[in-house]
């Protein structure tokens, strides 16, 4: 649909409920009023609607506005459902279009709002929430990715080949879904100094969460997890019954699937494992701290340093090309695969997610290699180029490895052509999706995506107060 019969279509389908909207007199006819109508939203934060106000007076570019506007608040306008149970906030966290909490995702689609909870208590109860609700979720099944609120749900997924739980979404066994938590629950302290969502139900998943990990480096065997669908996609069961190929138990963690969800190739997934370092750090931290437990605290410690020891061993390869190079996955045998997928942990969205700096030789040359088409999944066409990954197939370029790109460039001319890039390929919907095709925008996948969208306002966000200049 081409934009001017997108703004026609909108206008008519709309038409009701834009005379109502506050905001839609402040939008000009080339930008309908897309967002969700204020008395359908499922929270409102004053910080938030605050910082929107402030980016659309002072960025002259009004199409980038508008995309803030709609896709910065995404996250509390469809996805939140916020209580408060027996005197604690409780916050479940959907997707956008798939009614389960991921570990993963509902720590990134809440983390843009960090910045904001010091101004904003009811914001900082819901982030509170969503960490209470994340230890319960842990310490029912670490081993899952995705969560029913309901408890007693049966899921879609039960006829697979793994222990499967009531209120368990999906059992797909990721390194990162075990991250995600802790990154969320140490920003909200270090921004807050609240220590009252770590009370000893969160201490145990931590103990939980570290447990796990040692179980995944596969020194004793297998361990407890194993994972198999009947599916005709490959990438969506677990090869060798339900364990993966074999590894070499080198002190690396295995990770059965990627955060795309994705089966893995070479089990040590090399992001995840960088991943855990920093999160185990930042969990002996807190535990030191808050809990007072200094064996737990020297345990988390010396286990990051076993890992991060096995990576700088195991992970780092000559690439002919590009010299030293990050390895996405690995064996310990000595076998490497060489790729990068969208989905966040990366190996470009390290620097990110404080795994490494910018300025790592190693990483400044996996960047090379992972935006070039040396990268299987980098794609190149006629609107865009970026990377994609197998889980929605060839030529699909996803929005968040795009921002991820922003997020961790030094370069301006990168950030603004990251920038132009987004703003030309919404597809005429006023929001960020799963991918899109390289050719045409318009062909895209996840009307409804809300991490997509609330990330894009974070690095919206961020340009605006480092580089203004940069959003002209």
């Amino acid at each position: 649909m081409k934009r001017s019969k997108f703004i026609r279509n909108s206008g008519l389908l709309i038409a009701g409920l834009l005379s109502k909207n506050a905001s839609f007199a402040e939008n000009s006819a080339e930008f309908p009023v897309v967002r969700t109508p204020l008395n359908q939203r499922k929270f409102r934060s004053k910080a938030v609607e605050a910082a929107i106000t402030e980016f659309k007076a002072n960025v002259k570019n009004k199409e980038l506005g508008w995309l803030f506007e709609n896709c910065f608040p995404n996250t509390l306008d469809t996805t939140v459902d916020f209580e408060t149970v027996e005197g604690r906030p409780d916050t479940y966290v959907i997707t956008g279009d798939i009614d389960a909490m991921w570990l993963r995702d509902s720590t990134a689609q809440v983390t843009p709002y960090l910045h904001f909870i010091k101004d904003d208590k009811a914001l900082q109860q819901l982030i509170a929430g969503v960490i209470y609700r994340q230890t319960h979720y842990v310490l029912k099944d670490p081993y899952a990715n995705a969560f029913y609120k309901d408890d007693n749900k049966i899921s879609e997924w039960k006829s697979d080949l793994t222990n499967m739980k009531p209120g368990v979404h999906e059992r797909k066994w990721e390194i990162d879904s075990l991250c995600y938590p802790i990154r969320l629950a140490y920003h909200y302290w270090k921004i807050t100094g609240d220590g009252s969502p770590f009370n000893e139900q969160w201490k145990k998943g931590v103990a939980a969460t570290l447990q796990t990990f040692r179980e995944q480096q596969r020194k004793q065997g297998h361990g407890p997890y194993t994972f198999q669908r009947s599916t005709s996609r490959a990438t969506d069961t677990v090869p060798m019954d339900g364990y993966g190929y074999p590894i070499n138990p080198v002190g690396l963690i295995c990770s059965a699937f990627r955060p795309s969800d994705d089966v893995t190739v070479f089990p040590f997934l090399i992001p995840s494992n960088f991943f855990a370092v920093v999160s185990l750090r930042q969990a002996s931290e807190m535990v030191n701290k808050i809990s007072k437990n200094a064996q737990l605290a020297n345990d988390l410690q010396n286990f990051a340093k076993e890992v991060e020891s096995a990576i700088h061993q195991y992970a780092i390869v000559d690439h002919a090309k590009y010299g030293k190079i990050y390895a996405y996955e690995t064996d310990g045998f000595g076998n490497h695969y060489f790729m990068d997928d969208a989905n966040v942990p990366s190996l470009l969205s390290m620097p990110y997610l404080e795994a490494v700096k910018v300025t790592d030789p190693v990483y400044i040359n996996t960047r090379k290699f992972v935006l070039s088409q040396n990268n299987p999944y980098f794609f190149k066409g006629k609107a865009a180029e970026g990377i994609g990954g197998p889980h929605v197939g060839l030529d699909m370029i996803w929005p968040l490895a795009i921002i991820t790109r922003g997020l961790t460039s030094t370069n301006d001319n990168e950030i603004k052509n990251c920038i132009a890039t987004l703003q030309a390929t919404h597809g005429n919907t006023g929001f960020m999706h799963e991918s899109f095709n390289k050719d045409d925008p318009e062909k895209f996948t996840r009307k409804w995506f809300a991490w997509a969208n609330t990330i894009f306002g974070e690095f919206m966000w961020k340009i605006y107060k480092e580089k203004p200049y940069l959003l002209k």
